[in-house]
């Protein structure tokens, strides 16, 4: 099995290489792929997309159609700040309260100058978790960008009680990330629910175990010094424990 850099290596190259994305290099990104409209529009099908009232989701391009239909629906879209760098590590964007035009709204820019941020004690119970992918399987087992904080946010999520066991998790990626090989996974990465592409739409199989709040052990000291939520959390966990 590939280790998790060579299959981002990998594919962020046969990307660029077919030219099926935006910008000169996706290297070390969420790649913004061609037809991430199309894979959008399959998810919208869902009725657990239709069902949603709150949805936490990726802040990156390919995912921006999700949140701007998100928003023109009424739903309440949560994105973390970037690198979870302060304290208050979520925006929320009510779209009953913004003021901006939902395009703008979902983007990173436009959701730091119209929404609200909170803490994750101060969010909404999620109903739904979009998540952007490097590469992804069809049992559902994922490959960021490789800095973790995809499944920090949802350890954080977790921990909180915004996000639920089975509260679902999808994510859109072009057909080329979609890959038939097993990938490799640990107790912190989050197992996709399900997988839409230009092409189709996977429901993957479900049999991963989900994280159940945050793996310590799995975090080293320079990490949780650079954000502050985890060290707020360690200290209460602290104190509780004392």
């Amino acid at each position: 099995m590939r280790d998790k850099q060579a299959i981002r290596e990998a594919v962020w190259t046969a990307l660029e290489q077919a030219a099926v994305v935006r910008g000169r290099s996706v290297h070390d990104k969420i790649p913004a792929f061609h037809g991430a409209d199309e894979a959008a529009q399959r998810v919208f099908g869902l009725d657990i997309w239709q069902a949603a009232r709150v949805i936490k989701s990726n802040p990156d391009q390919p995912q921006r159609p999700l949140r701007q239909r998100a928003l023109e629906k009424g739903k309440t879209v949560y994105m973390a700040v970037p690198r979870l760098r302060q304290e208050q590590c979520f925006v929320e964007l009510d779209p009953s309260v913004i003021d901006l035009p939902p395009a703008k709204a979902a983007t990173i820019s436009g959701a730091f100058r119209c929404g609200k941020l909170v803490t994750v004690e101060e969010m909404r119970s999620v109903d739904l978790v979009v998540s952007g992918s490097v590469a992804v399987n069809r049992s559902g087992v994922r490959v960021g960008k490789g800095g973790g904080y995809a499944d920090l946010e949802y350890g954080l999520a977790v921990a909180a009680g915004i996000v639920k066991p089975g509260t679902p998790v999808i994510t859109t990626v072009h057909d080329m990330q979609l890959l038939e090989e097993d990938l490799p996974s640990t107790q912190h990465d989050v197992p996709i629910d399900y997988v839409a592409t230009p092409g189709e739409l996977i429901r993957c199989s479900g049999e991963m175990p989900r994280p159940t709040g945050i793996y310590w052990d799995d975090l080293g000291e320079t990490k949780i010094a650079q954000i502050p939520v985890l060290q707020k959390m360690r200290m209460v966990q602290g104190m509780t424990s004392a």
